[in-house]
């Protein structure tokens, strides 16, 4: 017995291995639905669900696979994992695996499928796990680790800029939090606050105050004019209010090709965008 439960756990071995190789999606899933072990002592013999195979893939960046399990599988696929994967059963954890590892063109994909599903209508604003990601939104997770291009991808598909985590925290938080701790990466971290603010028409945020309070440092991070219009004393320049208007008429589910296809200049296109956000 001990034997056959030793080589059950090398079979699920070789599937997170044959994932991680790229291997075929035909030879993936004749793997995926071989009744194994899983490598927890108290396992039961069962097969991987689409939902954590979907989840290799984007460990793994296995585009060919995420895209089948997506198409083949839509509900199952962005369906909460086993215990073993993931703790909290109102996350959104393919979503914030797909922005931590960038994976640009699974995390697109994914935004497609969910808006097709009419039970994940709320699936771009879900927190994340209470013990890990202290209840950071996917969004709050981009702006974490500035990737600018899912910022993006993700306000146009509808993420709140509002959003909250436990500590009362929105995205633009995390990013005043980031220009305010280091010098490092600034160009990344304006370009996440520019992306924001292209989607939020009221500025309600938790440092407002302590922009207003410490105004002589915050006007050397952020320039006395974008300053001013964070705190309230100016109103929102026109170029930010024409490109609100425009992003707002943006079909999310079509984001962002809708983005592409709009007859303005391409230097006029939100920064992150230009060149860069088109996904297959």
């Amino acid at each position: 017995m001990e034997d056959e439960r030793k080589q059950h756990k090398f079979i699920s071995f070789l599937f997170y291995q044959a994932v991680r190789d790229l291997k075929p999606v035909w030879m993936l899933e004749d793997m995926r639905t071989m009744e194994t072990f899983y490598w927890e002592e108290d396992a039961k013999q069962r097969t991987y669900s689409p939902s954590e195979a979907l989840l290799y893939a984007i460990v793994h960046d296995h585009r060919p696979y995420a895209h089948y399990l997506l198409s083949r599988f839509s509900d199952e696929a962005l369906e909460m994992p086993g215990e073993s994967f993931y703790c909290c059963p109102s996350s959104a954890p393919h979503l914030a695996m797909a922005v931590r590892y960038d994976r640009r063109d699974i995390l697109a994909h994914i935004l497609q499928v969910a808006h097709q599903l009419p039970g994940l209508r709320s699936y771009m604003n879900r927190g994340g796990c209470f013990h890990l990601e202290d209840g950071k939104t996917p969004l709050h997770l981009a702006c974490e680790l500035l990737r600018a291009d899912a910022v993006m991808l993700l306000l146009g598909n509808g993420a709140s800029p509002q959003a909250e985590d436990h500590n009362g925290m929105t995205p633009l938080d995390v990013v005043l939090q980031q220009l305010r701790d280091s010098k490092a990466n600034v160009g990344a971290k304006k370009s996440c606050l520019e992306n924001l603010l292209m989607f939020m028409p009221e500025m309600r945020f938790k440092m407002k105050s302590a922009l207003q309070k410490e105004r002589q440092c915050w006007s050397k991070v952020l320039g006395e004019d974008k300053l001013n219009y964070l705190t309230g004393r100016e109103p929102a320049p026109l170029f930010l209010i024409a490109m609100r208007r425009i992003l707002a008429q943006l079909p999310p589910e079509q984001f962002p090709s809708s983005l592409d296809k709009l007859p303005i200049p391409a230097a006029l296109k939100p920064r992150a965008h230009r060149g860069r956000l088109s996904v297959a």
